[in-house]
């Protein structure tokens, strides 16, 4: 076993903040992974592609019929590669239903995962830390998500990382690659929810 691996093991938090607004998004976004999965469709191995999937308006983030079914995806406007702070934030989710204002959206950051020491450390260099550090992203009532591309078959729970703990938390029953850290920020406590997506079947070699 790699010594540089997330530790799901279940450790206690006393001021966390977890956020159901954000986790009923992300219980469709899950929905859309398994829409994904069912229908076989094969998949690049690059992350802005796979990303672009997800929200594409025939079938998934974008389609209104897709969202509907999956209330309460029909109350945001997803959108990809927005201008954050010298970033650009993967996905971006805004209230539409009822419209808020244009700060008050949620960030999406993505990463492909192969186990692999390289796509590990950009899973932290290029993307949590965009948020906590470098401040490239905003946090939105100290919430934000990473979704990781699973793009070999690993075993994800053991899947090692750098400088990083993970808590595995449920945010549907039936999908147990959820995961939360903290990150304390001038002060406040903010919170990531990781979602690992295994994608290894469907990608193209």
């Amino acid at each position: 076993m790699n010594s540089q691996m997330i530790n799901a093991s279940a450790f206690r938090y006393s001021s966390i903040f977890f956020n159901s607004e954000f986790e009923d998004i992300l219980k469709g976004i899950i929905a859309c992974y398994y829409s994904i999965i069912s229908s076989g469709t094969e998949l690049p191995n690059n992350e802005n592609d796979i990303r672009d999937i997800m929200l594409s308006k025939e079938l998934y983030l974008k389609n209104s019929t897709f969202k509907e079914a999956y209330p309460p995806l029909s109350n945001y406007h997803f959108d990809k590669e927005t201008s954050e702070n010298k970033g650009r934030a993967d996905i971006r989710i805004l209230h539409v239903k009822p419209y808020k204002d244009d700060d008050a959206y949620y960030v999406i950051e993505c990463k492909r995962l192969d186990g692999g020491n390289t796509l590990n450390r950009k899973y932290i260099t290029n993307g949590i830390k965009r948020f906590t550090t470098k401040k490239k992203y905003p946090f939105y009532n100290n919430t934000a998500g990473m979704i990781g591309f699973v793009v070999a078959n690993i075993d994800i729970h053991q899947n090692s990382t750098v400088e990083l703990a993970l808590t595995q938390t449920e945010i549907v029953s039936n999908f147990e690659y959820s995961y939360f850290s903290e990150h304390r920020i001038s002060g406040a406590s903010n919170i990531i929810y990781h979602l690992m997506f295994n994608f290894s079947n469907n990608i193209i070699s």
